[in-house]
């Protein structure tokens, strides 16, 4: 059997000529796994990440199999680089058919970033920002998917840490960002929802995948460990994460649900604290204030119809 993403997703016959991805934190892990196939699938590929020697090399891999793409770098700790990007893509591309917001991390020492904590800077704040600022470049039909973890559950919304890192927990300030990307991508859809716009947005659980890199920022003997899973019976490979990531982004069988939360590619049920609505609006109104930004589809009101979350 086939290991490549697409066909662990059973996506193959999926064609994705004529449509943009972009794929933020794909110069390695799951990310990059994931815009290969969607290369192969079709799809033109915007490759993201820091390193731009890593980002010219996946580029460069993605044509030789027959692809395109093109790398825009971004410094997710940086808010004027965020918006950058999605300049880039404006300006460069007709229209955004698929923006999966995959890049993120898990930090060992706590930092602020812009007076934030890092990691709910670069793991929430950033997708909010680049989602934000591409939500008019969005076609009609677009899919917005959010890489989220189920390290979510035992987390609650707690929105004034985030301004501090007294007491610092990378597993913590990490499961909180996860959390974040949940309420988000909920929130998202709702207000798409609301606004009569028929584009979708959800989140997902990739699997416990020690390939992906995560376990590169744990402390000490645990890294070792955590790559060492790798082998152990009931682990994730990188290209079963990128298969859970094409299967919410180009599966037939997706194309119409959103606000939901997918694990094993299927929609499950996300922790109770995931599925407060009102948090997911207090997170929504105090991230763009964070931000300094004006509130993104802030027609969209709290008794709206929306897509519920469980």
């Amino acid at each position: 059997m086939s290991t490549r993403p697409e066909s662990l997703a059973t996506v193959t016959d999926i064609d994705c000529t004529g449509q943009t991805a972009l794929v933020t934190g794909s110069t390695s892990g799951i990310g990059r796994v994931a815009a290969y196939a969607l290369g192969r699938l079709g799809a033109e590929v915007i490759v993201h990440g820091r390193d731009r020697e890593a980002g010219e090399a996946v580029v460069e891999g993605i044509r030789e199999e027959g692809g395109e793409a093109a790398f825009v770098a971004a410094d997710f700790t940086e808010a004027a680089a965020i918006r950058t990007l999605a300049e880039t893509v404006r300006t460069e591309t007709d229209g955004l058919d698929l923006l999966l917001n995959n890049a993120g991390g898990l930090f060992r020492e706590g930092r602020l970033v812009e007076g934030i904590e890092r990691t709910f800077y670069v793991n929430h704040l950033a997708p909010y920002l680049l989602t934000a600022e591409l939500l008019d470049h969005l076609r009609e039909d677009a899919r917005v998917v959010t890489m989220a973890s189920d390290a979510h559950r035992g987390a609650e919304l707690d929105l004034d840490r985030v301004r501090t890192v007294d007491g610092y927990s990378g597993m913590g300030a990490y499961a909180h960002s996860k959390l974040a990307n949940v309420l988000f991508a909920s929130e998202l859809a709702r207000r798409l929802d609301a606004a009569g716009r028929p584009a979708v947005s959800n989140s997902l659980h990739p699997g416990f995948v020690p390939g992906s890199q995560f376990g590169r920022f744990l402390p000490g003997p645990l890294s070792g460990l955590f790559q060492m899973l790798g082998v152990v019976p009931g682990t994730s490979s990188v290209a079963d994460g990128a298969a859970e990531l094409l299967h919410v982004a180009v599966s037939p069988d997706t194309a119409d649900v959103s606000g939901r939360y997918f694990s094993g590619q299927s929609p499950t049920t996300p922790a109770a604290a995931a599925r407060d609505r009102a948090a997911a609006e207090r997170l929504w109104h105090r991230s763009a204030e964070l931000l300094g930004m004006d509130v993104p589809l802030s027609d969209a009101v709290s008794g709206s119809a929306a897509t519920d979350a469980s």
